[in-house]
């Protein structure tokens, strides 16, 4: 999607993990690795974004890993804490990142040619692999997730 405001976005991204693997996509226009996620729209709110994200990038089943008040109150939803809070900074408009870290059910993800150029699991080791030219913070992330994941 489009960037909704002038300046600053916000994103729900979920580094997801299966047996120890990362799932990453290579995203068509940056065309670097990243996480499955996307802007959260207008009628969202960041875990609707965060599922439909998921959803549509990869068709996995996740389990989100994340603190959420189990709890009913007639005037408020309670929502997933993400993990971690970012910005990114680009020259003309930035990107509140909710990067998230979620288990998937099954390796079994579904490749849909609109959303990325490719998607798969990788293997620590290759997370550093100079081929594939990830991202520190990227590597970061992914190193979390294998831990929050247990």
């Amino acid at each position: 999607m489009a960037h909704i405001h002038e300046l600053i976005d916000f994103v729900a991204e979920a580094y997801i993990v299966h047996d120890n693997n990362i799932l990453l996509i290579l995203h068509k226009k940056l065309k670097i690795w990243l996480p499955i996620g996307g802007h959260i729209e207008l009628n969202e709110d960041p875990d609707q974004a965060l599922m439909r994200e998921i959803e549509e990038e990869s068709g996995l089943n996740v389990e989100i890993i994340a603190d959420r008040l189990e709890r009913e109150d007639a005037n408020f939803k309670h929502l997933y804490q993400p993990g971690y809070l970012n910005i990114t900074m680009g020259p003309d408009h930035r990107h509140v990142n909710l990067v998230y870290f979620a288990r998937a059910k099954s390796d079994k993800f579904v490749f849909n040619k609109e959303e990325h150029d490719d998607i798969r699991w990788f293997k620590e080791d290759e997370l550093a692999d100079p081929r594939y030219e990830i991202l520190p913070v990227v590597q970061f992330y992914a190193k979390e997730a294998r831990k929050r994941a247990g």
